[in-house]
This record gives C-alpha cells, structure tokens and sequence, in this order.
C-alpha cells in the first residue's frame, strides 16, 4: 500500500527529523512538513492539515502530550503517531487516551519503525491515500 499524504513531523531534533523523514518517504508520494515544538506543530496542523502527524513527547515550549490534547481539540479525528526515546506505561496510557494511534520509540530499528508507519497508515485509512 502506498501513502501519498501529507505528514507533519515534530521533534525538536533536526536529525531525528531527517531520519524518519527518510522512513516516511518510502510510504509513498509524501510531502513531509517539519516543526521543531508543539506550539508551532499546532499552528503549522491548522494551517496545513496534514493526514498523519509523528509528535514527540519530550520537547521544549510544548511537550508531545500537551500537544496532542491540543491537536485532537482542533481536529478529534487527527492520524497521531507519537514518538518517543523513553517509554513509560503511564505515558503510552495517557498518549492513547488522548487519541493518539499509535507510539514508536526512537531506538527501534528502521525496518521496525517503518513497518509500524505502515501498520498504522493501513489501519486508520482503510488501504486508501488520503
């Protein structure tokens, strides 16, 4: 299945940026939409309503989850993939109550990280582009 979407990428690492946005080109024909913080993820979702965001929880201005709760009051139907490098029961929980789809961590193997971009790509858009 290809993803042809649009995806906001947040995290305040501009190199973890480059490395999944790597990843996420091999979904499809994606346009990949970069933010360093979850204030300007917010403003960037609004403006550009992107079909998949991939949220860090741990950054400065705005944490991922902080976010996140933001992000699903301005569209409850939001694609939220969160990505983290510590990954804490309580904050997985939290993330899924919120809306989240799906975690990753960071330190997982890139073949791994974009098997769960494609699981998670086929199970919230039916095995159809947006």
């Amino acid at each position: 299945m290809a993803f042809n979407g649009k995806v906001l990428l947040v995290d305040d690492e501009p190199h973890i940026r480059k490395f999944i946005s790597v990843l996420i080109k091999q979904l499809g024909d994606t346009t990949v939409i970069e933010a360093g913080n979850g204030q300007d993820a917010i403003a960037t979702y609004q403006s550009e309503r992107p079909d998949l965001v991939l949220l860090d929880v741990n950054m400065p201005v705005l944490d991922g989850l902080s976010t996140l709760r933001s992000l699903m009051q301005v569209d409850p139907d939001a694609v939220v993939i969160m990505l983290t490098s510590l990954t804490s029961r309580q904050m997985i929980e939290q993330a899924v109550e919120l809306g989240a789809s799906n975690y990753i961590r960071k330190d997982t193997k890139p073949e791994e990280i974009l098997q769960a971009l494609k699981e998670t790509v086929s199970a919230c858009f039916d095995d159809e582009s947006p």
